[in-house]
This record gives structure tokens, C-alpha cells and sequence, in this order.
């Protein structure tokens, strides 16, 4: 049976004490590990020489110098309306790569075409990462806000990466940082739907609530905290999941953190869930 877990801010303690196309593309290193920047991971072409996909859909990727590691999809955060790709520091130097997504935002793109460049980024992962050294039956996609958002998505509603060729299931594990899971607040937005209004259409992670999924690890700041009711949608999909049959999606309330606040501490949980599925 899967719990609901409370987590203080004593887990921060804890997190201490033990716890191609790419174009001008650039590279660095430092000590075992290598980042490149800026690498395209959408054919323009076939866009017909879309300059905002030639601007915005772009990663980066920083690896280690070992075989076979782990790789972390990161998608940023802004509400899909702001922000840019970072690789965060609490997952550097840790023997795990990061691909560090952009992706295009509104208003100059409407949806679904954010969800598209998020699945293309993870079909790129899939296809590129064992010329890198990493192990493609290892990727975990996550995110925070919006990026949580875009990592429920892509990886539940399988039609996505199916566009590119991948099985959503092939996800090692999905980990949203207080994402969404009602229909996104700026897909409301574009239809003239105040955020203070839930909807639960095809672009809902809770519309597509199913037995068989990857491992589904919902992380949130404290209820009294979060944005919008944040931890509610979020348990609301941890307890549909498990209505459905699903045996592997876990809840993770942070305690006294705020929707920002709760990052730092979610990343602790990211890597201790990736520690446990290399087991």
C-alpha cells in the first residue's frame, strides 16, 4: 500500500548529514564532468525555419565521466510564460547527467506546442544519450512548477513522445515538483479561464490517471502554503492513481515550504528515489 508523506524541515538535516544537430553548441569541463550548451533539439526545417524554435528549443547537457549513469530531464519553472534552463546545483557532481531543457512560452506559442517541445526533448534524451555514456533505460524527467507540469504530461498522456517515436513507459520515473495536474493555468489562460476556475480536460495529468505508468513521485510545499491549492490537485491524483490500480505513484507534503521554498528540499527526495531505483 502507498503512503502519504509529511516531511518537516528536520528533513533538511537529513539531506546534510547523509544525505546531430547541434548548433554552436558550446563545451566546458570541470574536473569529471562536461557541460554543452545550446544544442538545438528540434528540426527547424521541418518548421519551416522557425526562428522562436531555433531561439528557445534548446538544452544543455551536463555528464560525468563514468558509463551508464542516470540522466534527469530538467524542465524549468514560470508558469510556462517565463524562465530559462539551469542546471540545478543540488543535482551537480552527484554521478548523474542533467539535461536542462528550454522550450517555447506564451504568448508567442499556444498549447499544445509547449507539450511538444517537452516530449521532443525527452525523445532527444532517449536517442542521444548512450553516444554521451549514459544509460537510456535511466532517464528521470522532473521539473518545478510548470516544469512539473510538463514532466505529468509527457509522461502519462503516452500520444506525446509517441509523436517521436517513444514509449512514455520507457520513463524510469516521472518526479513533478509542484506541478499542475488540473489543465495548466495558462491553457486556461488562453481560453479566457480565470486560474481560480479547475478544469480537467485531455490536458490534465488527472484526465489520464491509469494502472500502468512510470513511477509517479508527486512533491509539494505545504498546503497551507502552496499556490492555487497545489497539494490538494496534487493528492487528488495520487489517490485517483491508486483508485485506478497504480501501485508505484507516491505524495510528498514539505512542511512549512512555500511553492519556491519547496525545490530545495524536493531535490533531496529526487535523489534518494533515483538512488532507490538503482538499487
Amino acid at each position: 500500500m502507498q503512503k502519504e508523506y509529511k516531511l518537516f524541515p528536520l528533513f533538511l538535516l537529513f539531506g546534510l548529514l547523509g544525505f546531430s544537430q547541434i548548433l554552436y553548441a558550446q563545451e566546458t569541463k570541470s574536473e569529471n564532468y562536461t557541460v554543452e550548451e545550446d544544442i538545438l533539439y528540434r528540426d527547424t526545417e521541418t518548421r519551416q525555419g522557425d526562428a522562436y524554435i531555433n531561439e528557445r528549443c534548446r538544452l544543455d547537457i551536463y555528464y560525468p565521466d563514468t558509463k551508464n549513469y542516470t540522466t534527469i530531464v530538467w524542465f524549468h519553472g514560470g508558469g510556462i510564460t517565463s524562465g530559462n534552463k539551469f542546471i540545478p546545483e543540488k543535482l551537480k557532481e552527484k554521478g548523474i547527467a542533467v539535461v536542462a531543457v528550454n522550450y517555447r512560452l506564451h504568448p508567442r506559442v499556444k498549447c499544445p506546442e509547449y507539450l511538444e517541445d517537452a516530449a521532443a526533448a525527452v525523445a532527444w534524451t532517449f536517442k542521444n544519450i548512450k553516444r554521451y555514456g549514459g544509460d537510456p533505460e535511466k532517464i528521470v524527467v522532473s521539473g518545478h512548477s510548470a516544469g512539473g507540469y510538463l514532466t505529468s504530461m509527457v509522461g502519462l498522456d503516452k500520444k506525446w513522445l509517441a509523436k517521436f517515436g517513444i514509449d512514455a513507459d520507457e520513463i524510469a520515473m516521472l518526479i513533478p515538483f509542484s506541478g499542475h495536474t488540473i489543465t495548466h493555468m495558462t491553457v486556461r489562460k488562453e481560453r479566457g479561464i480565470p486560474d481560480t476556475q479547475p478544469v480537467v480536460d485531455e490536458f490534465a495529468p488527472l484526465f489520464h490517471v491509469k494502472k500502468d505508468a512510470p513511477p509517479l513521485i508527486l512533491i509539494t510545499g505545504d498546503r497551507e502554503r502552496e499556490m492555487l491549492g497545489r497539494y490538494e490537485e496534487n493528492a487528488y491524483l495520487w489517490r485517483m492513481m491508486k483508485v485506478a490500480g497504480n501501485t508505484t505513484t507516491k505524495l510528498y507534503e514539505l512542511d512549512s515550504f512555500n511553492h519556491g521554498g519547496m525545490a530545495s528540499p524536493a531535490f533531496e527526495i529526487l535523489l534518494q528515489e533515483i538512488k532507490a531505483l538503482n538499487k
